[in-house]
């Protein structure tokens, strides 16, 4: 089993998306689960709606799932497996106050050391706890021995008990932390294989320790990815930016990768994805390199269905939307491009008189099959040539001076005349 496990806190960044996208795969090609935990245990940071818009987006890039379960539905089995620790004597209650706890934190800074937990409270006796009326959390022994673990990405670690230290599991108001929290979840959900960020490398040891404490003996393997550098769009920003879904996922693969070839779809790389073929270094995300991706998946859609997406449903649009694609590169770019060419136009910078003339002769031309026969018609009528012909008949049949050359445009417009021209 394996699990993507976001938290509804903000915008779906790309390198949680790249996260949902590699345990998708590795989950086909390991015929296992994918489970989807939406990890909300701080309600505090939590944003109305974000785990649904979770889902949606993984819904998108058609990222499918045995289940969707929130984290805090597990509060009773969090709070629960607390208390056999705190039975079994691995586990504390800790009444420290956070002053006290900045004291100690002064005091390892001024020795240019890393905080560690003085213990104090693990030594208090059963007797001085039932003494004691203060708020408490609940805090894990310090491991006997180092925790030791392979990354497949990363390579190995051993991390000493003082760098794991005595740490807290509950908070005063007895819900989980992070670490506590994610350790039993992944043992009750039976995750065999957790892939995520490098950033949470840090918290691996902590929830081998838990498990551990817990007498859970089921390895759990680990891939920490490395950091994608510059970028600052979510997930939703690219989507609403006109970037597809399918090319996202094919950059998000390719990036630090080695991959058999540029363009594909998810499906297909599921055929041959390694993961131990991704960059263990951090990765430049490159926007110039995703719209180059963008249009050859634009260039490869079906012509109608492009259409559809372009808030039509005639297959000249599409071919429209293809012969744009040389200058154009995401789907809102050519949303815009064929919203210029049917919104109203009143005249044309430079050419005003021509502008009126060629407009009032387009208004009464009769239809046309190709553009040089209504190209014969205008000349006929107007008796302009040259640059007062070409460049406002241009702008008032596409909303440029420039561009794609008419006559491959004309034949895809040709029945919409009346529309833009009006």
């Amino acid at each position: 089993m394996l699990r993507f496990a976001p938290s509804p806190t903000s915008d779906m960044d790309i390198e949680s998306l790249r996260v949902a996208i590699f345990n998708y795969i590795i989950a086909k090609q390991l015929n296992e689960d994918l489970v989807i935990r939406i990890e909300d245990i701080d309600k505090e940071k939590n944003i109305d709606g974000k785990d649904k818009e979770i889902l949606e987006i993984l819904s998108l890039f058609s990222i499918d799932y045995l289940t969707a379960a929130h984290q805090s539905d597990s509060l009773k089995y969090h709070q629960k497996m607390a208390m056999q620790l705190l039975t079994k004597k691995k586990a504390f209650s800790c009444f420290c106050g956070d002053a006290k706890l900045q004291e100690l934190e002064n005091e390892a800074k001024a020795k240019n050391k890393p905080f560690v937990y003085d213990g104090f409270c693990e030594t208090l006796s059963d007797e001085a706890i039932l003494e004691v009326n203060a708020p408490f959390t609940v805090r894990i022994s310090k491991p006997k021995e180092n925790i030791k673990f392979t990354d497949s990405l990363q390579g190995d670690f051993d991390i000493t008990p003082d760098e794991i230290d005595a740490f807290n599991i509950l908070k005063h108001d007895k819900t989980p932390t992070y670490d506590y929290a994610c350790a039993v979840d992944d043992m009750l959900m039976d995750i065999s294989l957790v892939i995520r960020n490098k950033k949470h490398i840090a918290s691996t040891a902590k929830q081998i320790h838990i498990r551990n404490s817990l007498g859970y003996t089921k390895e759990i393997k680990y891939a920490h990815l490395a950091n994608i550098s510059n970028v600052s769009n979510s997930v939703k920003d690219l989507i609403d930016d006109g970037f597809l879904p399918s090319a996202i996922a094919n950059y998000l693969v390719l990036l630090g990768n080695k991959t058999p070839k540029e363009i594909f779809t998810l499906e297909e790389a599921i055929k041959w994805f390694n993961l131990e073929d991704i960059s263990k270094e951090a990765v430049k995300f490159d926007i110039d390199k995703l719209r180059f991706i963008n249009k050859k998946h634009l260039e490869q859609m079906d012509e109608m269905r492009l259409s559809k997406l372009l808030g039509f449903a005639d297959l000249d649009i599409g071919k429209l939307g293809k012969i744009y694609l040389e200058e154009l590169s995401t789907l809102k770019e050519l949303k815009n491009k064929i919203d210029t060419i049917f919104e109203a136009k009143t005249t044309c910078p430079g050419f005003d008189e021509e502008f009126a003339k060629l407009k009032e002769c387009l208004q009464n031309a009769p239809y046309y099959d190709n553009f040089d026969d209504l190209k014969k018609y205008i000349i006929e009528k107007t008796q302009l040539k040259d640059d007062s012909l070409d460049k406002p008949l241009r702008f008032i049949l596409t909303g440029s001076k420039s561009g794609p050359d008419i006559s491959n445009i004309y034949p895809l417009i040709k029945n919409y005349l009346g529309e833009i021209v009006k």
